[in-house]
């Protein structure tokens, strides 16, 4: 009762008040002056350079009239959104002092949404329309909700791993606040929820450094309540990154990148990509415990993006870009940057003399099968397409979401351009035909749209057509920037005839940045 009637007490005595706020104002400002004498802060070029170099918000939507080509009459209204960092202030990236020298990453950039709504007039004359904004979360805060945006029950989400999603409005791209599930969530949310189609239901997973390391929950249909939450019980934090759903199954990958805080205190670093080490994917009923969990060992590797994942017969298909080691947390500390970059991101030579399985070709991304027997508990897998080209980002018809499908859509990495960064450029789109073999060599069939010189893409999406029979009944939809002209613009591509020029072409008012985790969100399509 004691410490009840004190704090009634201090709330009525305004001159208490003001000596606590005057005592907060000079304690931050001797913060900030230890800061300013003990670090010294300079620029991160590749941060500040070409496309990468953030933007300013443009304020009100800009009406759009540059359009080479024309939008299809049965192309649906919607709103093409993108979330991608933004850095703050990239001038102060690097920071050196007594104790060392950090490295802000570009991973680490304010998020900022930029959109492009498509409206039609009642004369059935298209207006369509851009605008960017950053998120703002009403205070100073790490949350960067700069990798991903999802809808769930009509409501719009920003998120990165580190957090619970903020809800956006998508008409004003302003920033509403978290959302915690009616209190029932608290830990981290990942970027890439799964929705199950035929309920309606959310499948989402939590990673955190700390205990509980992994959590699966399910949502609602409604978005309003939590309907399943385990504790998958992991001994380590480890960063995994994206979740699968098939019609009964939630999907699970386990692969060894570590992660914590707690890492340090063994002299070991926060991020840390165990190559020798063991993963294994789970197959866990919708609304099972732990011990329901099958799981199935696999080959080593660190695979951030699924296609889809679905059951056929005795057997749960997994697809999705695979590579051997993590863009997280980059180059060892003092190693050549250029060097490193380069052997990462080429394709492996095993025929070289040098030769390093460690470090050649480890993060140049493939397709790739995993086929789960549920009678036998054996696994089988393989690249599904050749070692030519890198692929990532890979993106479906959602209406598939974990059922099979016939069709995904890839961003080509252009390896040579991203070796000299260590930051990703996408020359080409792919079309990925699964159940159609090549011809010439064991692999699936794949098309290509390829992109001018000095023009790269990101944010690719499968935009359906509403009454579509096939499942490639629609359109692709992405931003290209050309670094040539400096003009960025939106493409759209009919998808039954992919390798031809875009129906469409949208001149945007500025330009739209590179990002490095894509994930866009078309909503009224």
């Amino acid at each position: 009762m004691q410490v009840q009637s004190s704090l009634v007490d201090w709330k009525k005595k305004p001159l208490m008040r003001d000596m606590s706020n005057a005592v907060k104002s000079i304690s931050s400002n001797l913060l900030q002056l230890l800061v300013d004498s003990a670090y010294r802060f300079s620029e991160q070029p590749v941060m500040n350079e070409g496309n990468f170099q953030p933007v300013n918000e443009i304020g009100e939507a800009v009406s759009l009239k540059d359009i080479e080509g024309n939008v299809p009459e049965d192309f649906p209204e919607g709103t093409y959104i993108r979330n991608g960092p933004n850095p703050l202030d990239p001038t102060k990236a690097i920071a050196d002092s007594i104790f060392g020298s950090t490295q802000y990453s570009y991973f680490e950039g304010h998020g900022m949404l930029h959109a492009v709504y498509f409206k039609k007039s009642n004369i059935g004359e298209w207006f369509i329309s851009y605008k960017n904004k950053y998120l703002r979360f009403g205070k100073a805060a790490k949350d960067s909700a700069n990798t991903s945006i999802f809808e769930h029950a009509d409501r719009f989400f920003a998120i990165a791993e580190n957090h619970q999603p903020y809800e956006i409005n998508i008409d004003t791209l302003d920033t509403l606040g978290p959302y915690k599930i009616n209190g029932d969530w608290e830990q981290p949310f990942t970027s890439h929820p799964k929705k199950v189609r035929s309920t309606g239901e959310l499948v989402i997973m939590g990673i955190n450094p700390e205990k509980p390391h992994y959590l699966v929950g399910v949502i609602s249909p409604d978005g309003q309540r939590l309907l399943h939450k385990v504790d998958l019980k992991f001994e380590e934090g480890k960063f995994i990154h994206d979740i699968g759903v098939t019609t009964k199954y939630n999907i699970i990958m386990d692969y060894p990148l570590r992660f914590g805080i707690s890492r340090t205190f063994l002299q070991k670093p926060i991020f840390e990509n165990d190559m020798n080490g063991k993963s294994r994917i789970g197959v866990m009923p919708r609304f099972g415990n732990l011990e329901s969990i099958r799981w199935f060992d696999v080959e080593n590797h660190c695979s951030f993006h699924l296609f889809n994942c679905f059951e056929d017969g005795n057997e749960v298909v997994v697809r999705g870009c695979r590579t051997l080691g993590s863009v997280i947390p980059g180059p060892p500390h003092n190693v050549d940057k250029s060097n490193w970059y380069g052997r990462v991101f080429s394709p492996p030579d095993k025929n070289s003399e040098d030769f390093d399985p460690s470090l050649d070709g480890i993060l140049f991304s493939r397709p790739y099968e995993w086929r789960l027997n549920l009678k036998s508990g054996i696994a089988s897998e393989g690249y599904i397409t050749s070692d030519d080209v890198a692929m990532d980002f890979p993106v479906i018809n959602e209406n598939f979401i974990g059922t099979r499908n016939k069709y995904g859509y890839t961003q080509v990495v252009d390896s040579v351009e991203t070796s000299i960064t260590g930051l990703f450029k996408y020359k080409m789109i792919a079309k990925l035909h699964f159940d159609i073999p090549d011809k010439e060599n064991k692999f699936i069939s794949v098309e290509y749209h390829a992109l001018q010189e000095k023009q790269f893409c990101s944010g690719v999406q499968f935009i359906g057509k509403k009454n579509g029979r096939d499942e490639d009944d629609g359109w692709v939809i992405t931003y290209v920037h050309d670094e040539g002209t400096n003009i960025s613009q939106v493409y759209i591509i009919d998808a039954k005839r992919f390798s031809e020029e875009p129906i469409a072409k949208i001149t945007l008012p500025q330009r739209v940045p590179w990002k490095f985790f894509l994930q866009v969100l078309i909503s009224g399509f």
